[in-house]
């Protein structure tokens, strides 16, 4: 069908591939979460290409680009700081796969197939849609602009099996309901109560990094919330369920996890980005709260949540608790300034001090003024 995306809106490099692959005699389009972004007026941070080309044939006809991936093998292709993801049309495995009439479509575990098997494998009817940008055509085979009209995440298939194979996808479903502002599909959210549990199985290293897309949104609270009252914040952050359960705690984890993202929401760093659950979350806790730095290097309890939890790795909590350690010294400006000018750089230019003066601001350590003296000297340091 005929679309009416905004084309401004495409990266004119992922257009580029396409039409290269186009001229080649490939089918190619853009697809995912580009698509979908475009179509509710949000600009895409990523541009994902499906085509009928071979991972190999993508390489040999695409400047800069490389094989990654064991399992499946998708084309990375680099275009200065840019990269975009360029995948062939695959299917499900089907009965006839494991006969001897087998065709020569496998490589590893991919079955090559066509865009309609392609979009109908993946994991919600928004993120199938495919996009030829060159013929300004839209491909929908699951029903995906009528969710989108509807402002709902829905599974393709169904609901159940689709969480059994990948729990990783009731975060996924979660998150991006949240930033785009739509609601679950009911029997998706049937689905999430009844295999809660599935949770527990999921292996932290995608754990982690579906809580840092979450700590990316503009109120990641919400998103934890939902969580709880889902049931499954206890098989995935059973510190944090245990303050879910307490108004009181939970207002003030809130409280904090808010001040704190807002404060970095410049900031693109893994440990930045963890900082604001962790802080607020000591600042919930009675005893953490009123701990020196040093004494919760070693907290049991602190240390489960961010390295059991989280996912936090070990210099990731050496940076952060690190930074807990700067806050006493922003509150003694009058000792700084007795300092020699080699001390005064050497402090300065700690890469602690940034994150550690907004921490002060929210934990009320600091006056407004005190913050941006510190401010205007760590963004404006000039040898004394």
């Amino acid at each position: 069908m005929r679309s009416k995306l905004k084309l401004n809106l495409i990266d004119p490099k992922a257009m580029q591939i396409v039409e290269t692959l186009q001229r080649k005699g490939f089918l190619a389009y853009l697809v995912g979460g580009c698509v979908r972004d475009i179509m509710v007026d949000h600009e895409p941070k990523d541009f994902d290409i499906a085509t009928s080309a071979k991972p190999e044939e993508v390489k040999r006809l695409i400047p800069h680009s490389y094989l990654i991936g064991r399992r499946f093998k998708l084309v990375l292709v680099r275009r200065g700081i840019h990269q975009y993801e360029i995948s062939t049309f695959r299917r499900s495995k089907g009965p006839e796969d494991d006969s001897e009439t087998a065709t020569e479509t496998i490589e590893g575990d991919n079955y090559y197939g066509n865009q309609e098997e392609d979009s109908k494998r993946r994991d919600f009817t928004i993120n199938a849609l495919f996009f030829d940008p060159v013929k300004n055509e839209l491909l929908d085979y699951c029903d995906g602009i009528s969710d989108l009209t509807k402002r709902v995440v829905k599974f393709i298939g169904e609901p159940d099996v689709r969480i059994i194979e990948d729990p990783i996808r009731i975060l996924r479903g979660i998150r991006l309901a949240y930033k785009l502002g739509f609601s679950l599909d009911p029997e998706f959210r049937k689905a999430i109560i009844k295999n809660a549990d599935s949770l527990a199985l999921a292996i932290l290293p995608r754990k982690r990094e579906e809580y840092l897309k979450i700590l990316k949104l503009k109120d990641p609270s919400l998103v934890f919330i939902e969580m709880y009252d889902l049931g499954i914040l206890n098989y995935l952050l059973p510190s944090l369920n245990e303050i879910f359960s307490q108004s009181d705690l939970l207002n003030t984890f809130n409280y904090y996890l808010k001040m704190t993202k807002n404060s970095i929401s410049s900031h693109s760093e893994p440990i930045d980005l963890f900082s604001s659950i962790i802080f607020a979350y000591i600042k919930t806790d009675p005893e953490l709260s009123q701990l020196e730095f040093k004494d919760l290097e070693e907290h049991p309890r602190l240390t489960k949540f961010m390295k059991d939890e989280l996912g936090v790795f070990k210099l990731e909590s050496v940076h952060f608790l690190k930074t807990l350690s700067f806050m006493g010294a922003l509150t003694k400006i009058d000792l700084f300034e007795r300092k020699g000018d080699r001390r005064k750089n050497a402090f300065l230019s700690h890469p602690h001090l940034k994150l550690a003066n907004e921490l002060c601001l929210i934990d009320n350590l600091i006056k407004y003024s005190d913050y941006y003296h510190w401010k205007d000297l760590i963004e404006n340091r000039k040898p004394f």
